[in-house]
């Protein structure tokens, strides 16, 4: 498949156009839908890699703390969301419960940090990634399966429910899940376009504007 970073295609209606550089300040708004395809702001890398830096360690930190911790009378035991998937794993019956919680909880995040940090330190040195286009494709297909926020309201149910029998409180990891919760937003929320500008493909000279 040939890639054409000097066109523009407009994600809500498909039109496509030839990209235009444009003044300061300036943003190009598809004709059809009037939605903006692109403005003159460009990625700004370092404050990119750094998002990816404290998204890296916010990731780690979430899975190492406890994110509950259970007490009855003298006795007191603590969670992980490892040691939370390793006890839903153990019950056949909610094997699979287990395998999509390490998906949407795990993998999936740690996939976007991964591609999105991958982008980035290479976009800062003013080149294109090695696998930049499947590195995209990724975060784009990941953006909607990063659920960050579905566990945390389960962890929040499961803490609810066992409030009337045991003492429930709120581990560091419950914390960290609410600011990587954040931060995955915002690393999905980025517009990677002008990143398209690094790919080394020599534009078609004679191509004309289409809708």
């Amino acid at each position: 498949m040939k890639a054409l970073p000097h066109w523009v295609v407009c994600q809500h209606c498909d039109s496509l156009y030839r990209y235009r550089p444009l003044m300061a300040g300036d943003e190009a708004r598809c004709t059809r839908c009037r939605s903006t395809l692109y403005r003159t702001e460009q990625v700004n890398t370092e404050r990119m890699l750094a998002l990816a830096l404290t998204t890296g360690v916010t990731f780690v930190m979430a899975n190492v703390f406890p994110v509950i911790s259970v007490s009855f009378h003298a006795v007191q035991n603590v969670a992980t969301i490892w040691q939370t998937v390793v006890a839903l794993g153990n019950d056949g019956t909610m094997l699979p419960l287990a395998a999509c919680m390490v998906f949407l909880l795990i993998v999936a995040p740690f996939l976007q940090i991964t591609a999105f940090g991958w982008v980035m330190i290479f976009a800062h040195t003013g080149r294109c990634a090695p696998g930049f286009i499947t590195a995209i494709r990724l975060l784009k297909w990941l953006r909607p399966w990063s659920m960050i926020e579905v566990g945390m309201l389960g962890f929040l149910v499961a803490a609810i429910k066992l409030s009337g029998f045991l003492q429930v409180v709120p581990g560091p990891g419950c914390w960290v899940m609410a600011v990587l919760m954040l931060l995955i937003v915002i690393i999905g929320s980025q517009d990677l376009q002008p990143l398209w500008r690094l790919m080394p493909i020599t534009p078609d000279a004679g191509a004309e504007d289409h809708e």
